[in-house]
């Protein structure tokens, strides 16, 4: 058993966390259909002040920012089996721009001493002698923002994604110019959710005038009618999916949009949007590829749960990394150890079942099964056979 000392001496030297992950899933079982990348978010609660990274960030259990860290998580999901890997963690970084504000100091209070006319006068005279003051530069051109730093990421981890692998998966936080055109950068092609009121266009497919520019667009895509949008096929009673091909005003690109649309509650009428800039995959598989996203929020909480996720005692940059790193592959490896010892179904659409808590029982009874014949020096042929 080594120390813990042992332990923090380790966690201060670098490792390949990437390479070991990518190795673990080229040696996985194979995928039993499409295999899409999905990439979200964590909140690690942290306390103290001299944590690297700390900062205020959306906690989704408490749906609220608060201070804490956040870990940026890659992973290779199997569409079909729902399961994924863990390819890439890297920690978000905190933002020093509040840090660099200088406090203001307190004014002196005027009560009790009137303000001239004469004095205002001579003020506004000599503020508008003053020199011109050049705007502040955005935050984007200032510093990396986090959005930034998730395209970086996304960049670094690129290289290790399987052959096979075309599209990547994120929810609506992840929606934005910036982000979707660092994907597209990458030939990838990105599925995800749009905000209820994301500003649409009907593209314009009528006769063109023999003058003129050429119309492009043919009003703004109203979701209180879906006459104009095309039903594909009644997921359940009162569930109904449509899709079109439309022009995404803030991406400034043509995007193929997945609408799901529920009236089974009476009297209300609701709807979800998910989109895809690949403008010729069908709706149904924008459907099954956003609903595989989900399974990355099972990796946290695995992690969380049972390879101690959000018990890192450090507040060192490089063993905060190594800590995340480490605590995800250890669920890797125990997800191939898992799906290696399963025999090959009949049927390989099935799902491959996982639970970290029955491979820890199942872990902690082989350890006691192996105490006791070394304990009462049994024959652990015959029984371990058995």
């Amino acid at each position: 058993m080594l120390s813990e000392k042992s332990y923090r001496r380790q966690y201060s030297q670098p490792f390949n966390f990437m390479g070991l992950n990518s190795h673990l899933i080229a040696a996985a079982p194979p995928a039993t259909g499409a295999r899409v990348g999905g990439m979200d978010n964590s909140f690690i609660p942290k306390s103290g002040k001299k944590t690297h990274g700390l900062d205020w960030f959306y906690n989704g259990s408490a749906s609220r920012s608060e201070k804490g860290l956040e870990i940026s998580t890659i992973a290779v999901i199997d569409v079909a089996a729902r399961h994924a890997y863990t390819l890439s963690v890297q920690q978000t970084p905190a933002n020093l721009a509040k840090d660099k504000t200088p406090h203001k100091s307190k004014r002196p209070s005027s009560r009790g001493t009137p303000i001239s006319r004469t004095t205002i006068e001579r003020a506004q005279a000599k503020l508008q002698q003053l020199p011109e003051v050049p705007p502040a530069p955005r935050p984007s051109d200032a510093e990396p923002t986090r959005m930034d730093h998730s395209i970086q990421h996304l960049q670094q981890t690129a290289p290790y994604f399987p052959d096979d692998l075309n599209y990547l998966v994120v929810d609506a936080g992840f929606s934005k110019k910036k982000f979707v055109e660092g994907v597209v950068t990458l030939n990838l092609h990105l599925v995800g959710k749009l905000r209820h009121d994301a500003n649409l266009n009907y593209l314009y497919s009528g006769a063109q005038k023999s003058r003129g520019a050429k119309r492009k667009y043919d009003g703004k895509v109203d979701f209180q009618d879906f006459s104009r949008l095309t039903l594909v096929r009644q997921l359940e009673p009162k569930l109904n999916l449509y899709t079109l091909v439309v022009w995404h005003v803030s991406l400034k690109r043509q995007i193929r949009i997945a609408c799901l649309v529920d009236t089974r509650k009476p009297g209300k009428t609701s709807y979800a949007l998910l989109f895809s800039t690949d403008v010729e995959l069908d709706a149904e598989r924008i459907l099954e590829y956003y609903k595989a996203r989900f399974q990355i929020e099972f990796i946290f909480r695995e992690a969380k749960q049972f390879t101690g996720l959000c018990d890192a005692q450090t507040r060192d940059a490089q063993r905060l990394d190594f800590h995340f790193n480490a605590s995800l592959t250890a669920l890797n490896l125990a997800k191939y150890e898992v799906q290696s010892r399963l025999p090959l179904s009949e049927n390989p659409s099935l799902p491959i079942p996982f639970s970290m808590a029955s491979y820890k029982r199942l872990a902690f009874n082989d350890h006691l099964l192996s105490r006791f014949i070394s304990m009462l020096d049994l024959d652990s042929t015959l029984i371990k056979s058995h």
